[in-house]
């Protein structure tokens, strides 16, 4: 997937960030995001006409992943749609929001990475095909250190009481100057068996998260 790597600068209100010129991005707010969802598909598809075969499946997937995205309180939502001679497309999405940690007597949590990390869990799968996940800390270039967890997860779905099993990466990094406050940039894909790929693609694309005047 590296080759896909040319990369395509999103700058959003307080951050910018960098996806492969391949993918899509668009506003994920309800009222004008199918609209520009099937704008982009007929451009692509004009492009590309190859892809024809996977225009209702290119639209779907866009459609869900831009209202979950915006569900969750995403500010940005960057998605992959690929059809690589297969049945069905390779699909992945990165997402950044801006969260923070209160207790239940309201009372802000700490945003150091060191503190984010004792918060989260690792979790060990104990069988093959079992979800798990791990706890690192990363060094962004020109932002510093932020905590990460990687692995496949079962992921609520907003809205319903489902879980989906997915390829997830969720990186916290600090937002300078607001307390108790982080960027999570979330990589995420169903595509369980190209597991390391989207590790990669998802450590490279948080790599380029800047904030911005």
């Amino acid at each position: 997937m590296a080759r896909y790597m040319e990369a395509l600068t999103v700058e959003r209100g307080g951050f910018r960030i960098k996806v492969p010129e391949s993918w899509w991005e668009f506003d994920v707010r309800p009222e004008t995001r199918d609209d520009s969802i099937h704008r982009m598909v007929r451009e692509r598809i004009r492009q590309r006409p190859e892809l024809e075969p996977y225009r209702d499946v290119f639209t779907d997937f866009l459609r869900k992943a831009a209202r979950e995205a915006w569900q969750s309180g995403a500010l940005y939502c960057g998605c992959m749609a690929e059809a690589f001679g297969g049945d069905t497309p390779i699909t992945g999405s990165v997402t950044v929001s801006l969260v923070g940690a209160r207790t239940q007597s309201g009372e802000v949590l700490p945003t150091d990475p060191a503190a984010i990390v004792r918060q989260l869990s690792v979790r060990e799968g104990k069988r093959e095909g079992d979800a798990w996940r791990k706890v690192a800390t990363v060094d962004i270039p020109e932002v510093g250190t932020a905590a990460r967890t990687y692995g496949v997860e079962d992921i609520e779905i907003p809205g319903d009481t489902r879980t989906i099993r997915a390829v997830l990466m969720q990186t916290f990094i600090p937002v300078p100057g607001l307390e108790g406050k982080v960027a999570l940039v979330s990589g995420s894909s169903q595509v369980l068996d190209l597991a390391d790929s989207f590790f990669d693609m998802f450590d490279a694309i948080t790599s380029t998260f800047r904030f911005v005047e």
